[in-house]
Parts: structure tokens; C-alpha cells; sequence
């Protein structure tokens, strides 16, 4: 299981991945991120950095009628999203990389 102040810093991101890859809700989200080994992520997580992600235009949402149960809120990203996880994935790999130079014996490694 991923520690939980580690995942706070790249949750964003992949939230954005798991949008970019389908239209999708809240709860659909959080099943992904669990298949994916993320362990259990709460709606109650997710649901503030949706908020904040389609209040800074990153998203758009749309009620849809749910198969069973009341209407769902589907998410999918815009261009401004697509952006962001652009650069989400840029920053993603230039950590990983100093993270990986670091642990395999620092910078003459490199």
C-alpha cells in the first residue's frame, strides 16, 4: 500500500490519466486507482481534488443517467486538462529519474 502523504502529491495526476483514458464519475475513479494498487482511495479524496480540477477549468462535467440509482456526474478533460497532465507527466519522469540517480548511488551515476 502507498503511503498516504505520498500519494496526496501525485493524486492529481493520475486522476487526470484515469479521466483521459474515459469519461467517468467519482466512484468509478476510485475503483480504478484501486486496480491499479493504489489500495482503497475514499470518493471523500477524490471528490475535493474533482471539485478544485473542474473549478480550474481542467475538467467539464455532465449528469447522466446511471443504469442504477440516481444520475452520476461524469468527468472528462479539457484542453487545458490535457495540458496539465502533459506537463503532469513531464514532472513525473524528471523526479523519478533524480529519485533513481539518487538511490543508485547519486550524481556520478548519472
Amino acid at each position: 500500500m502507498i503511503p498516504s502523504q505520498m500519494l496526496k502529491g501525485v493524486l492529481e495526476g493520475c486522476i487526470l490519466e484515469v479521466i483521459r483514458q474515459e469519461e467517468t464519475y467519482a466512484y468509478e475513479i476510485s475503483e480504478k486507482l484501486k486496480s491499479f494498487g493504489f489500495g482503497d482511495i475514499s470518493e471523500g479524496t477524490i471528490y475535493p481534488i474533482i471539485l478544485r480540477l473542474n473549478t480550474q477549468g481542467f475538467l467539464e462535467s455532465k449528469m447522466r443517467k446511471s443504469p442504477i440509482g440516481p444520475k452520476r456526474k461524469y468527468y472528462r478533460l479539457t484542453q487545458a486538462g490535457e495540458e496539465k497532465l502533459i506537463q503532469f507527466k513531464k514532472d513525473w519522469t524528471a523526479i523519478t529519474h533524480a529519485i533513481d540517480r539518487l538511490f543508485e548511488g547519486g550524481i556520478n551515476n548519472g
